[in-house]
């Protein structure tokens, strides 16, 4: 049996384009103008580590709430009803319990964020923890969301606890944190890049990752 850590955005939902598209669209509501593409490269990180990317330090500190506030109003209203699930999500996850896997997600969302997640990709029943921003004071690259998880899973043994993300940031997060980290490619992010950060093996998708799962680490254990 195992703990396995999941990051949501970009690793179970095809969110990623949508998250970056409403940032820009944020952006430009305060009149600061920020291409979507550099954007897509910081998806992962929450607001406290996006916004200082393209927000100067003086306008972060008097407007950088009220930003983060906008942004979150608008995602939820105009971009998460267009959100789905990668292929294979459900299907991954109950193969996981059957094994006798303990499954639990880390995302930098929100708590109602978090909630609606899990009921997008169809796996509420099937969760034992979820942590949401407000359990870590800072967002991935720090590790603060996976030491929060891994509170909430007992602190289980050194092995006993593996990461499964889309990002470079979920990759130096988790290592920050010591666990090992399996990478997806479904965020968008390159393969390389997913490498450099950590990550020991790197699938397509969560199909790919169950397809592949009686010859995974997950079930041959990390090396």
């Amino acid at each position: 049996m195992r703990n396995l850590i999941f990051d949501i955005d970009g690793t179970l939902l095809d969110s990623v384009d949508l998250h970056a598209e409403a940032w820009a669209e944020a952006f430009r509501a305060f009149g600061i103008a920020v291409p979507v593409d550099a954007v897509r490269g910081q998806i992962g990180k929450g607001g406290d580590q996006l916004m200082p990317v393209f927000v100067p330090e003086e306008r972060l500190e008097r407007e950088g709430e009220t930003i983060e506030t906008f942004r979150s109003e608008l995602f939820t209203r105009d971009y998460l009803p267009k959100v789905r699930p990668f292929p294979g999500v459900r299907a991954l996850f109950e193969r996981l319990k059957a094994e006798g896997h303990v499954l639990a997600l880390a995302s930098s969302g929100k708590a109602d964020e978090v909630a609606r997640y899990q009921e997008i990709a169809g796996i509420r029943d099937l969760v034992d923890v979820a942590t949401n921003s407000d359990e870590a004071e800072r967002s991935k690259p720090h590790p603060d969301i996976f030491d929060a998880a891994l509170a909430r899973l007992g602190h289980p043994a050194r092995g006993q606890a593996v990461v499964i993300g889309d990002s470079p940031y979920d990759a130096e997060a988790a290592v920050k944190a010591g666990l090992p980290v399996i990478g997806v490619l479904c965020g968008g992010f390159p393969e390389a890049d997913l490498s450099a950060a950590g990550c020991a093996a790197i699938y397509r998708d969560p199909q790919d990752l169950l397809d592949g799962y009686a010859s995974s680490p997950l079930r041959r254990g990390m090396p």
